[in-house]
Order: structure tokens, then C-alpha cells, then sequence
């Protein structure tokens, strides 16, 4: 089995993730919602196309695709319309998974202003767009990277388990797939883990006055009702993909 197969290789890189994505949201979370920065033109006039957040996450991603980020098999781009890399090409020869478009950061992007931004920041506007808008681009990019590594647990167990998922593939029985994949304690074991962290790395910012941090029920809240369910939702897309079955999931990705 590949080495980014392997169980304790996949935990890690998931551990990882969610330093950065706890850190993300505790920063987002210092600024009010500021709804302007998810509007469409620049905040304070200007005729332009796009909102703050996406101009910002745009001009992010077409830098970064310069240095082949999105040549990697773990990441997934927001936009489609990235200029080539300037460095030479790699080739991922140990790259373990089968061909796919699985990208779902479209609903990712949707969900994250409408859904957690609610959860994370006090209502209200404090005009810090620029600073908002930064950490939303961050905190995005590692929600995507951490939600799209579903891919890597779906190939995991389908080798665990080749049989078994081949008979749901064909079947193109999503329920069924979705039954396979699910482990009730690991997804318990992350809640406790995430809850565990946000209470220490919080516990200093509470006692400031006038500092509005995420509780470890909002950060569980997220995992568990968001973060979790996409993350096996690209499992299922990827494994029903993976076989090239009629019907399979096509790409979701976001136009620029």
C-alpha cells in the first residue's frame, strides 16, 4: 500500500490540518461578520465583478498556481482559469489515487460565508474587510485541502475492502457506500480531539476583556454538522468515480 495510504500516515496529515483550521477560525473569529466582503464589488464603491473574498482568494490562487500547488493531488482549486506553473512539471508517480474531478469547493465557498461564518464572528460590520478577507482565504484553503482528503480515506478503505465497495459502485448505491465508510467512533474520537484543543488554545484569549473567541461547542459544531459530512461526502463521489460508472458525479468547480 502506498505510504499516503496508510492509516497513520492519513491521521497525521489530518492532525495537521486541524491545527490550521482551528488557529483559522480562532483569528476569523476576532472580526466582526462584515457581510460587505462577501458581496459582489470592493467594499466602499467601485465597479467591480467580484466580491472582496473572492477577489482575494482569485489573485491567491493565480499566484500560488504559478508554483504548482494545484498540480498536487491534495489540493483542489477554487478557480479554473489559473495561469501555468513557472516551475517544471512534476510527476506524481506514487500519487495513489485513480483519476477523478471531485471538487466540491463551490459548496464549500457557499457554505462557509452562509453557514460558518455565522457560528465563528459576532454579527455586525467593523470595516476590517482586508483583514477578514485574509483570514477567510486561509481558513478556506485549508477547510478545502482538509475536506477534499476524503479522497485519500476513500482509496484507504476501498483497498481495505476491495469486494465490498465494488458491489456498491456498481450498484451505484451511495447509501450503501456511505454505510461502508462511516466509523461512528473515529468521528467521535475527532469531536473530542477538536473540543480538547479549543479549550486550551482559547483559554488565554477568554480571559482578555473584550476578546470574542470560538467556544469548543462551535468548533465541534462545525466538525460535526459540516466538515465531517463533506469530507465523506467526497469519499462517496470519488468511489462512485472510481469505477467510471454512469451517473457518477460530475466536477463542481466554482467559474471565476
Amino acid at each position: 500500500m502506498a505510504a499516503q495510504l496508510q492509516l497513520a500516515n492519513i491521521r497525521n496529515a489530518l492532525i495537521r490540518l486541524e491545527e490550521t483550521i482551528l488557529f483559522g477560525m480562532i483569528e476569523r473569529s476576532q472580526f466582526r461578520r462584515n457581510a460587505a466582503v462577501y458581496q459582489p464589488g470592493l467594499p466602499g464603491g467601485g465597479d467591480h465583478a467580484e466580491s472582496l473574498l473572492d477577489y482575494m482568494l482569485h489573485e491567491c490562487e493565480r499566484s500560488h498556481a504559478k508554483v504548482r500547488r494545484y498540480t498536487s493531488p491534495d489540493e483542489q482549486p477554487f478557480f479554473h482559469d489559473l495561469p501555468e506553473p513557472i516551475l517544471p512539471a512534476l510527476t506524481y508517480i506514487d500519487n495513489p489515487l485513480a483519476p477523478n474531478t471531485i471538487n466540491l469547493n463551490n459548496r464549500i465557498r457557499e457554505d462557509y460565508i452562509h453557514r460558518v461564518i455565522p457560528l465563528l464572528c459576532l454579527p455586525g460590520d467593523d470595516k476590517q474587510y482586508g483583514s477578514s478577507a485574509v483570514n477567510d482565504v486561509n481558513l478556506l484553503q485549508a477547510l478545502s485541502k482538509r475536506i477534499h482528503y476524503g479522497k485519500f480515506v476513500a482509496e484507504c478503505k476501498f483497498q481495505d475492502t476491495p469486494d465490498a465497495f465494488r458491489a456498491a459502485i456498481r450498484a451505484c448505491d451511495a447509501t450503501r457506500i456511505m454505510a461502508l465508510i462511516t466509523n461512528a467512533h473515529v468521528e467521535q474520537e475527532v469531536l473530542n480531539r477538536v473540543a480538547n484543543k479549543t479549550k486550551i488554545y482559547t483559554g488565554e484569549l477568554d480571559q482578555l476583556p473584550g476578546m470574542h473567541c470560538i467556544t469548543p461547542e462551535t468548533a465541534c459544531t462545525i466538525y460535526r454538522d459540516w466538515i465531517i459530512p463533506l469530507n465523506k461526502q467526497v469519499q462517496v463521489d470519488y468511489l462512485l468515480q472510481r469505477e467510471n460508472q454512469p451517473g457518477a458525479p460530475h466536477n463542481e468547480r466554482r467559474a471565476p
